[in-house]
This record gives C-alpha cells, sequence and structure tokens, in this order.
C-alpha cells in the first residue's frame, strides 16, 4: 500500500470514527486542521506523510470524550496505522502527535517536540480561533450546559491540567483560559500570521458581546 493510500484509509476510517461526534470535534474539524496543516507544512521542513497523519489522527477519540482517559486515542491510533502496515518508527511518531498536541491547560512541559508536531498542533490550536474557533467554543460550552457568561466568575489563568479539564466555568472564560493565549504560543511564521488575524477578529467579538450584554447597543 502506497502512503496516498494509506492516507485515505485514514480518512475514510477518521470519517467513520467520528460520525456522531459533538460538531466542535467531528470530522470537519479534522478536515480544517488537516488542510491548515498541509498549507503550513509547505514552507516548514517536515516529513508530509508524518504531518498528514498526525492531523488527521490527532482527536481521534478526545479524552473529553473518554472520560479524561488520555491513552484511549493513541492506542486507537497505534493499532490502525499498525493494520496499514506503516512503518513503525512512523506509527511511534504519530503516537506522539497524539499524546502532545493538547492544550492541557498551557502550564503543562510538553514531552515531546519535532517539526511535524509544531505544524500540527498550529493546524490544531488555529482551529480554536476566529470565527470558526467561537462557533466551536459556543457549541462545546452548549453541549456542556454551561452559561454563556457570569461576571462574578473570574477567568483562572493558572489552572492545573486536572482543574482544566473538570473546569465547568462560562463559555467566554475559555477565551481568556485558552484562546486569547493560543496566538503566542504558535510555533511557525505562518501559523502566527493566520493566528493574528483570527486573535483580532476574537477581540472584536468579545468587545460586542459585552457591549450588548451590558445593554450599550
Amino acid at each position: 500500500m502506497t502512503s496516498k493510500e494509506q492516507i485515505n484509509e485514514t480518512i475514510s476510517f477518521v470519517k467513520q470514527q467520528l460520525a456522531d461526534a459533538e460538531g466542535g470535534h467531528d470530522w470537519f474539524h479534522i478536515e480544517r486542521v488537516y488542510n491548515n496543516a498541509l498549507l503550513i507544512s509547505k514552507n516548514e521542513p517536515v516529513d508530509p506523510f508524518i504531518v498528514a497523519l498526525g492531523a488527521l489522527l490527532h482527536d481521534i477519540a478526545d479524552s473529553k470524550f473518554h472520560n479524561g482517559d488520555e491513552t484511549v486515542g493513541p492506542k486507537i491510533a497505534r493499532e490502525f496505522l499498525f493494520k496499514l502496515n506503516v512503518d513503525s518508527t512512523a506509527i511511534e511518531h504519530v503516537v506522539n502527535i497524539i499524546e502532545n498536541i493538547s492544550f492541557k491547560g498551557g502550564n503543562e512541559a510538553q514531552q515531546f517536540n519535532s517539526p511535524e508536531l509544531s505544524v500540527v498542533q498550529d493546524a490544531d490550536r488555529l482551529d480554536a480561533l476566529g470565527a470558526i474557533g467561537i462557533a466551536r467554543c459556543f457549541n462545546y460550552g452548549g453541549f456542556k450546559n454551561r452559561p454563556l457568561y457570569n461576571p462574578d466568575i473570574k477567568p483562572n489563568l493558572n489552572m492545573s491540567k486536572e482543574e482544566y479539564k473538570a473546569s465547568k466555568a462560562p463559555t467566554i472564560n475559555h477565551f481568556y483560559e485558552k484562546l486569547l493565549l493560543l496566538k503566542d504560543k504558535m510555533n511557525t511564521q505562518t501559523g502566527y500570521k493566520i493566528a493574528l488575524e483570527r486573535h483580532q477578529y476574537m477581540e472584536g467579538f468579545l468587545k460586542q458581546f459585552y457591549k450588548e450584554w451590558n445593554g450599550l447597543n
């Protein structure tokens, strides 16, 4: 099986696995991350095959939807890639990407680094920014039945990984606890350039949100 065929098989597998996923973490999220990863990788010294597989499988079993278990996704990815006869070194690289891509509160040291992870991580973070990022944020907040906003509950910028995962704070808080921090955490120049525009869009959204919340227009 050629690498192109392996990628096509992976696309089919991910579509099937995420057929009933929450709207912000479904196949279309994967597709956007995949396309952004391919775009960013054009300017980076990376293995495009690893980038493609990492982007396609990065959320194959997000721990948020598996009782916080972070081992499910890597296990599914490893078993699937093994069945495709992907090289063992490539499999371990992809698994390392899946295990290290997430934000986790932003205060944890990353245990693995590679140019391919940097590209996929930027592509994933871009999908948490801008208009799509806002839509995904509120979609997930609704999925978890969280309030839109509560001025009495302030954002917590110093959460541990465990606190971050267990948070039930209003959706607006997530902008300050994660989304607005992502611009300065981008790994690549291409990613940063795209993130800057989306970051500014979100700042405009928040300004309008507070005006409407406070009945100013």
